[in-house]
């Protein structure tokens, strides 16, 4: 630019031999001068317009109350801003002076931007957070119960920090469950990202899978500044905690310290002590609730039984004695066996008279007659019962006649050797299926029959054991054997007759030069 000044390009006054420009070489001599003047800056200032452009590159302003700064992120950028801008932010925007030629424009190309101040964080803190409460994500009518006892409890936090180990420590003091750990960087511009994934891919675990998926997770971090909580107030985080259909327990910092995944999760912990501690109950605590329900339940159905029985003895009070109950019934069988004699005695006379009455229609002749009439009905009966028979004989005969004349035998004998075919093949059928069976059978007698030999204890005796038996019992102490009379020791290969027991048979004791048993 000092050149073109020097070549006398505004050198007044008519008729004078200064050099022409085009256009382009005018805009690269003012980029050149500028992006030489400036090189890398840092600019202070609040975040105006905001625009995303469809190829992914980020247009906005930054102004104060005088001028604005045009800035433009390329779309490769993006990722490594810490904070995206938004407008109404106080920022600290780093890039490199340059200009856009096309429209003689200056602009500055920002590759990282910092809130100005914690004043800045919490003015764009607070705007989110009624954003995402517009949104309903923060009521508490979308919010889950957590799981009483979970089997898998998830545990999104840095794997080399002191929270993974004080988690560790409260739920194996409390009631040792299966940890899955998700590994994320908890501060930095890649804890956001990495916070999100991991709650997301603990949701896609498939229930009953290789890797369990979790009953309830904890997002923990320790303690530290606004700027080290930062990533849990990122809107990603944010969502995803929402999305979860997983329980989720947020555990952010110290008490103190609020972030927006408190907000939208299922449950919030002061601390990842406390997290692990909502998690999972006490278990000796609940054995002694097991214990002390038991000992209520037993103490009230023993309270039912007396209450009953009491009742029971009560009602048993107030029925009559069973003497009194059977007395009334007892007297009346009393007078019925005494009358009973009398009237089997008046029952007959009264009999007697029509039994001689029938007795004496009953003639012999009569009989006899009666039978002579019988037997000439049976007679010609049996006369017809031959040409009776005979007829429907000769109908089916001349019906058969008629279709052994109508059918041809040879389709006759076709069906009788298939079927005697069809018989030979059920009864081949028949043997092996009879055969199959019965070697089964004898295969199951045979192990049946080794399990037999097995528990028998004769086999027992084989090994050096023996059975002692005194006075035909079985016996199984020393006391038992001196108390016999007499004593027999089965071995593998034989019996063994002993006189006696410990005092012999006539209870006398054993001499030294008997010997002993035991």
């Amino acid at each position: 630019m000092n050149d073109l000044l020097d070549d006398g390009f505004d050198a007044p006054g008519p008729g004078n031999n200064a050099p022409e420009y085009t256009v382009s070489e005018i805009s690269g001599a003012v980029k050149k001068t500028l992006e030489g003047a400036f090189g890398r800056i840092r600019v202070r200032g609040e975040v105006g317009r905001v625009f995303k452009a469809r190829s992914g590159h980020l247009y906005f302003d930054i102004k104060d109350d005088r001028s604005v700064l045009a800035s433009v992120s390329w779309k490769g950028q993006l990722s490594a801003l810490a904070v995206i801008p938004e407008e109404g932010m106080e920022v600290v925007a780093s890039g490199r002076l340059t200009t856009f030629g096309s429209q003689s424009k200056y602009q500055l190309n920002v590759d990282q931007v910092e809130p100005a101040g914690a004043g800045a964080l919490m003015a764009m803190l607070e705007k989110r957070k009624k954003q995402l409460e517009a949104e309903g994500l923060f009521d508490a009518a979308r919010k889950r119960p957590l799981p009483f006892l979970p089997e898998v409890v998830g545990v999104v936090t840095s794997p080399s920090g002191a929270v993974i180990r004080d988690i560790l420590h409260r739920l194996r003091d409390r009631f040792p469950r299966k940890v899955l750990v998700w590994p994320v960087a908890v501060q930095g511009r890649d804890c956001a990202p990495q916070v999100a994934a991991a709650i997301e891919g603990f949701n896609r675990l498939s229930p009953g899978g290789a890797v369990p998926r979790p009953d309830v997770l904890i997002v923990a971090r320790g303690g530290g500044s606004i700027e080290d909580l930062w990533g849990f107030n990122e809107e990603i985080v944010a969502r995803a905690a929402a999305a979860s259909q997983i329980p989720l327990i947020s555990a952010v910092g110290h008490e103190t310290d609020t972030t927006l995944i408190d907000f939208v999760s299922d449950r919030r912990a002061p601390t990842p002590t406390a997290a692990a501690e909502i998690a999972v109950p006490v278990r000796l605590d609940l054995l002694a609730q097991v214990e002390g329900q038991g000992a209520r339940m037993a103490a009230a159905v023993a309270r039912g039984m007396a209450r009953r029985r009491e009742r029971l003895r009560d009602l048993g009070r107030a029925l009559p004695r069973s003497d009194a109950l059977l007395a009334s019934a007892r007297q009346r069988f009393d007078h019925a066996a005494i009358r009973l004699p009398a009237a089997l005695r008046s029952g007959v006379q009264a009999r007697r008279p029509r039994f001689a009455h029938s007795a004496a229609l009953l003639r012999p002749q009569l009989l006899t007659g009666r039978l002579v009439r019988i037997g000439e009905q049976l007679a010609a009966r049996h006369a017809r019962l031959g040409p009776a028979l005979g007829r429907p004989v000769e109908r089916a005969r001349a019906r058969f006649e008629r279709s052994a004349r109508i059918v041809s035998p040879l389709p006759v004998r076709r069906d009788i050797a298939r079927e005697k075919r069809r018989l030979v093949s059920l009864s081949d059928r028949f043997v092996v299926a009879a055969q199959a069976q019965e070697d089964r059978r004898r295969r199951k007698l045979d192990s049946i029959d080794r399990i037999l030999q097995s528990l028998n204890y004769e086999e027992t005796l084989k090994r050096g054991f023996a059975v002692v038996r005194g006075d035909g019992q079985v016996l199984t102490t020393r006391a038992a054997a001196e108390a016999a009379s007499a004593l027999e020791i089965q071995f593998q290969d034989g019996r063994l007759k002993i006189g006696g027991g410990g005092r012999g048979a006539r209870g006398k004791p054993r001499s030294p030069e008997q010997g002993s048993l035991f």
